[in-house]
């Protein structure tokens, strides 16, 4: 699984499905793991981690490329 690198570089995002806990419902993982002075930080501790289920991944997903749709129309031309 490889990292998203977000804010220069001080925040990455990894998403995972958890076998682990496949007993749950929400058993998809984004974690956050933040690498910034304290006054900069979004989150409190250096790794969040967010369950969420397939269905709201599901939601992210769509909205995202929604908002990539738009961006592209706005800003044609290479990715």
């Amino acid at each position: 699984m490889s990292a998203i690198t977000l804010l220069d570089g001080s925040l990455t995002l990894t998403i995972y499905y958890d076998a682990a806990d496949r007993e749950f419902e929400d058993d998809i993982c984004l974690q956050f793991d933040e690498d910034s002075v304290e006054f900069e930080s979004l989150f409190r501790a250096e790794e969040t981690i967010i369950y969420i289920t397939p269905q709201q991944a599901a939601l992210i997903v769509l909205e995202l490329s929604r908002a990539l749709e738009a961006a592209r129309r706005d800003h044609p031309g290479p990715p």
